[in-house]
């Protein structure tokens, strides 16, 4: 095992890692941009080191001056979390080339997984369901007519390097088309330096069910379950939960073995995540691969008992995994919220600024994940995620019960700072939410009521 591992990352990730870190007696070493040398994450660590100033693309994002701290530090390893450098196998290659293990599949698999329209055709010849679209990046509107001709209308385009729900555009008809595509071509091109896109049909009235998975490199692979993220807002996950409701046990069993099997295929290694759409039919379709530690883990972690970072850390150390396939047997349910430094009246706007109070819930089976605190200035370098709040009970009723109480008791204030925590207790009280009933467009269609209610 490691003796020193750096943390790539900041906010509650970093955070959440040096916590497993220590519990494991590994050193960890966090990184910090002159934005966060007072952030939680440099006080926990056992050391930290500066990387530079706010913005990302000279700390955070600088590759040179990360690999200089791990070298600085004696670290053996490098953990990404999740965004920033965590899928860019160019950085997990010079990790390797300078004797640093990364914490992630090899640069190989990921490279192969982080195109999307690359990871489409593989999953594919594995025997994964994907939806109908374009065999490969679309070069052209008239590419993408074509394609959207012969797949059908409503379809997505998609950034083959995208991630995080960023780098969409649902097109409904044909007059609509060319105008998305060079609005999200060159949407891609600023945020992942890639303009490619790809295109596919889009399923209205679908769930988003993803699995997570865990490879060890001696060929062992289990999963941990599966989990509904269908609330969302442009893509982006506000609530997340295990087990999916509603979902056939007959379909649930079928869902996770074909993320076992597509794992397995590419010789992948660490964690992963297999992200499907559920159609209205019962269909489901492979979205995309994420090759990291997905913000949602801790509702995995809550069912199944299961520290995703400790197995993270054991794999790359190259240990076979003691887990096996009959051993995960997930109790209870968990629902998770994700609370954000937004305003949801102003079309979910970051609200940076001081939390002059800041006090977590409470109380038996709730988590929460956070680096916020009286004091901590938010600021508008980075994601708006302020606090991760999951409550695990034996039902889902009970869970959401929970869940809203723990929202409820929430404390944050400041002189500009709004969070999310009303509209998300409004979003767990809402019927088709309570039913288990909601789709991907549950926030669209609460939107358009409470358009039409003023």
């Amino acid at each position: 095992m490691f003796s020193t591992v750096l943390i790539a990352n900041r906010g509650e990730i970093a955070l959440r890692i040096a916590r497993t870190c220590r519990e494991m007696g590994i050193r960890a070493v966090a990184l910090y941009s002159t934005a966060d040398r007072d952030s939680a994450v440099v006080r926990f660590a056992d050391r930290a080191v500066h990387l530079g100033p706010a913005a990302a693309r000279l700390s955070y994002l600088h590759i040179p001056s990360i690999v200089e701290a791990a070298k600085l530090t004696g670290a053996e390893a490098v953990h990404p979390g999740y965004g920033f450098l965590s899928e860019d196998p160019d950085f997990a290659e010079i990790c390797e080339a300078n004797g640093l293990t990364f914490i992630g599949p090899p640069p190989r698999v990921m490279e192969q997984l982080g195109d999307k329209a690359v990871a489409r055709r593989l999953m594919g010849e594995a025997g994964l369901p994907v939806l109908p679209g374009s065999a490969g990046a679309v070069r052209s509107p008239a590419e993408a007519r074509a394609t959207a001709a012969r797949v059908g209308y409503p379809v997505i385009l998609k950034a083959v390097a995208g991630g995080g729900g960023r780098g969409m555009a649902v097109v409904r008809d044909d007059a609509d088309l060319a105008g998305a595509y060079q609005e999200t071509r060159a949407h891609a091109r600023a945020v992942f330096g890639d303009e490619r896109l790809y295109l596919e049909r889009y399923v209205d009235g679908a769930r988003h069910i993803e699995v997570q998975v865990l490879c060890d490199s001696h060929g062992n692979a289990v999963h941990l379950a599966e989990r509904d993220c269908s609330v969302q807002r442009r893509h982006q996950k506000l609530i997340e939960e295990s087990p999916a409701p509603n979902l056939p046990d007959p379909l649930r069993r079928e869902i996770c073995a074909a993320a076992v099997r597509g794992a397995l295929a590419v010789g992948y290694v660490g964690a992963a995540t297999f992200e499907f759409v559920l159609a209205p039919d019962g269909r489901f379709h492979l979205m995309e691969v994420n090759c990291r530690l997905q913000v949602e883990h801790p509702v995995t972690e809550m069912v199944t008992g299961i520290d995703l970072v400790r197995e993270q850390l054991t794999i790359a150390a190259g240990e076979p995994l003691t887990l096996r396939q009959d051993a995960v047997r997930p109790r209870g349910a968990a629902v998770e919220a994700r609370v954000n430094a937004e305003d949801p009246d102003r079309g979910f706007l970051p609200t940076p600024g001081l939390l002059t109070e800041f006090v977590p819930p409470g109380g038996p089976f709730v988590r929460v994940d956070t680096h916020a605190y009286p004091g901590w200035l938010i600021g508008p370098d980075y994601d708006s995620l302020l606090a991760k709040t999951v409550a695990w009970a034996p039902d889902r009723e009970q869970a959401i019960a929970r869940l809203d109480r723990a929202l409820g008791e929430f404390r944050i204030d400041g002189p500009t700072v709004r969070t999310t925590t009303g509209y998300l207790r409004r979003t767990l009280a809402d019927p088709r939410f309570r039913a288990g009933r909601h789709t991907t467009g549950l926030v669209a269609e609460m939107a358009a009521e409470e358009a039409a209610a003023h």
